[in-house]
């Protein structure tokens, strides 16, 4: 697992420490050398998952008055294999808040699954219908959901098999899928309404294709008078910059571009900085883009304006790499009734805890788009 710089440093102060106190003794000069034992090297503490965390137990409070909440769900990849007691919490949380807590909608991060395999498909598929007919819940797939044993060396998935379009389509929400591909799921769009204002989700596939990308400035275009929130798996990194392989190349890990899916198709992906350029800042109606992917300390957020200077939050949040998989936690994103501000939190119904440290409760401002 890899971890944060914090995390790092952490652990590199505590390593010093008891390796200090394990300094030579100086030897009696009475006792031979053979009688004296080698000292072993200090074990290396475990880092602490919760480094950086500052709890504070219970539920968040409620939306204000004409408040809602959207709900993100990161990567759920080890609930489906290891965990699924973990996802089937966060979901019954989900659905008997709903009218308490006003949740509008739920945003699915992809690694859905590990490997790409049924009974990982089949958990998902139990803990997701518990929203069916409760709240719209929308989904992204992520390099783990690809391919033999999700090794994403192509855009074979079981997705569509769980997951189907004629369940998509029985829903008021469903917007319509990438129009070369009618009858897959992986690039898609949604339509809901909240607060008396008019949303567009678009879900990308991981590593866009380049006419993906001409479909979703499309969708958006048609779309101005909606506000616009992008999901899609692998776009922010943990250092706060969006994944961009022609400045930083392998100085960011698990890039798009990095995986067999870019080779075998001549480099057709996306990266964040890319979807930015192509798509984000040229559409004037984005007020949020989500991903997950991303581990280290799974957190990143950046503010970019567009071309016309609307500010444009991009956020990742992943927590797969807590103990049990994730430990059921969930970003509850309030939609405060001013109209601008959204008010992040993050909390786990199976700890029962809320982190509201600084990189997991925060405030965003935004503007309606122009048209809205």
């Amino acid at each position: 697992m890899s971890l944060s710089r914090r995390a790092l440093l952490q652990q590199g102060a505590a390593y010093a420490l008891t390796a200090g106190l394990a300094a030579p003794v100086a030897l009696n000069a009475a006792e031979p050398a053979a009688a004296v034992k080698p000292t072993k090297p200090a074990a290396k503490p475990k880092a602490d998952p919760y480094a950086d965390a500052v709890f504070a137990d219970g539920e968040p409070p409620l939306p204000a008055d004409d408040s809602f909440t959207v709900v993100v769900l990161p990567d759920v990849q080890h609930y489906s294999e290891k965990f699924p007691e973990q996802f089937h919490a966060q979901t019954e949380w989900i659905a008997a808040n709903v009218k308490r807590r006003k949740i509008a909608a739920v945003l699915q991060l992809g690694d859905v699954t590990n490997h790409n395999v049924p009974a990982e498909w089949e958990v998902a598929k139990a803990a997701m219908s518990k929203l069916d007919g409760v709240v719209p819940y929308f989904m992204t797939l992520g390099n783990h959901d690809y391919s033999e044993r999700g090794g994403c060396s192509d855009r074979t998935t079981l997705y569509n098999d769980y997951f189907p379009i004629a369940k998509a389509r029985t829903s008021p929400h469903f917007g319509g899928t990438y129009d070369p591909e009618p009858g897959r799921m992986e690039n898609c769009f949604h339509t809901f309404t909240a607060g008396g204002r008019k949303f567009l989700v678009l879900s990308l596939e991981f590593g866009p294709r380049a006419d993906v990308v001409r479909w979703a400035n499309e969708v958006a275009a048609k779309h101005a008078d909606h506000e616009a929130i992008l999901i899609t798996h692998a776009y922010m990194y943990y250092d706060e910059t969006r994944y961009d392989w022609k400045k930083y190349g392998e100085k960011q890990n698990w890039n798009p571009h990095r995986y067999k899916v870019a080779m075998n198709t001549n480099d057709d992906v996306f990266d964040g900085q890319q979807l930015w350029d192509a798509l984000v800042g040229k559409q004037e109606n984005f007020i949020l883009t989500l991903n997950g992917h991303v581990i280290g300390d799974g957190l990143g957020r950046t503010v970019t304006k567009t071309v016309k200077g609307r500010d444009v939050h991009q956020v990742l949040v992943n927590f797969q790499m807590k103990p049990n998989g994730g430990d059921g936690w969930l970003r509850l994103l309030e939609f405060k009734a001013d109209g601008t501000t959204i008010a992040a939190c993050d909390y786990s119904p199976t700890l029962r805890r809320q982190n509201v440290s600084q990189q997991n409760k925060f405030d965003m401002t935004t503007a309606k788009p122009a048209t809205a």
